[in-house]
């Protein structure tokens, strides 16, 4: 079997930002006439527009938080330090980063993946085995990772979840974040110190939930700055995006239907809620021990229009909603699902409307109700 890595497009389940959204790159590249940092696609004011949004060149907003976010993290990584994003689960870390990288480098594509398995040959290089038993270690034998990739192109280099990597792990990132520069100590001469070109840089992140995030070497720390991305503290705001994203989801997966604004609303609200441990009317309640961030709303609130329309024919509803919670609350704690029956129980017979009692009605679906 043949394996083709050259895909269309609009065959692509989530194409890269520098793909779905080149038109908006290609007008701010031919309205920028701001400085721009050496090796840079875009100046900081045009890189700045790509994510925060500009009305007039027709650039959307893809990113919601505080813009001043966005400014020190482009500063960041116009210096010699790389940028590190530290946040809670789903609060769009990596599509920052994935943003950030595409208006900087054009290319958002560099990425390594952290976890307890990631080693440094997945980071900075390896070898063609057979090229190297037949001619030894040399150019043609090396296999470029992102790093090694990354400082010889001057791109950005995404490094996703940087703290599940080992201590050991992590501190390759030492020499190219300090000197820029990585050595290929089996290359002989020249070829094996590898000088980092201008415009590369590396934009980590990671989970404050993850156990090991304080294990960074203080002096890795000292070669990042850290910047937190907090949740989304507007409903309003919050809702919108909801709606956006769960809307082109079921667009992409063939469902002709938008979702109901009032079944959206009811689950931004129940979110919240799980999230704070709080009613809106200020009940205390359980707090769910799980993840309930923007980006798991976004995927019960796609769960919630496949359900309604591939089995029914029509928009997801309230009682839908129920049963894709379960999902979402069980992850992590078996007692979750306790929780939420409580709260559907207990929170929301005084709510009006009719999508509420719907919900509540629906508990029963719960798995063990």
């Amino acid at each position: 079997m043949t394996l083709s890595v050259t895909i269309p497009a609009d065959a692509m389940q989530r194409p890269p930002a520098e793909v779905r959204y080149a038109d908006e790159l290609a007008r701010l590249r031919a309205a920028d006439d701001a400085p721009t940092p050496p090796g840079w696609a875009l100046s900081l004011r045009a890189a700045r527009a790509f994510v925060v949004g500009d009305d007039a060149l027709g650039v959307t907003r893809k990113f919601v938080g505080d813009p001043s976010l966005i400014d020190r993290a482009l500063v960041s990584l116009a210096t010699n330090r790389g940028l590190l994003l530290v946040g809670e689960p789903g609060t769009a870390k990596s599509l920052l980063s994935e943003l950030l990288a595409a208006a900087v480098s054009g290319d958002s594509t560099l990425t390594i993946q952290g976890g307890a398995a990631t080693t440094e040959d997945q980071i900075k290089y390896s070898w063609n085995y057979a090229l190297l038993v037949s001619e030894g270690p040399s150019e043609r034998s090396l296999v470029p990772a992102p790093l090694l990739r990354g400082m010889a192109e001057g791109r950005t280099v995404r490094f996703e979840e940087i703290t599940r990597c080992p201590l050991e792990v992590q501190d390759c990132l030492l020499s190219p974040l300090s000197d820029r520069v990585l050595a290929v100590p089996e290359l002989p001469g020249g070829a094996g110190m590898v000088f980092a070109k201008e415009g590369f840089n590396i934009i980590a992140t990671a989970n404050t939930r993850d156990r090991g995030v304080n294990d960074m070497s203080s002096a890795l720390k000292r070669r990042f700055n850290f910047e937190t991305v907090f949740p989304i503290a507007d409903f309003d705001t919050e809702l919108a995006l909801v709606e956006a994203e769960a809307g082109a989801l079921l667009r992409r997966s063939g469902v002709t239907v938008a979702p109901r604004r009032d079944v959206l609303e009811v689950l931004v609200t129940a979110f919240r809620e799980l999230r704070t441990g709080r009613t809106a009317r200020g009940d205390e309640m359980d707090r769910l021990s799980g993840v309930m961030s923007t980006a798991e709303a976004v995927a019960v609130a796609h769960a919630v229009g496949l359900r309604g329309w591939f089995l029914r024919g029509t928009a997801g509803s309230a009682a839908d909603l129920a049963s894709c919670l379960a999902g979402t609350a069980a992850k992590d704690n078996p007692e979750d699902l306790a929780k939420l029956r409580r709260y559907l129980e207990q929170h929301t017979g005084w709510r009006a409307g009719a999508q509420w009692r719907e919900l509540r009605d629906a508990r029963r679906e719960l798995p063990g109700g």
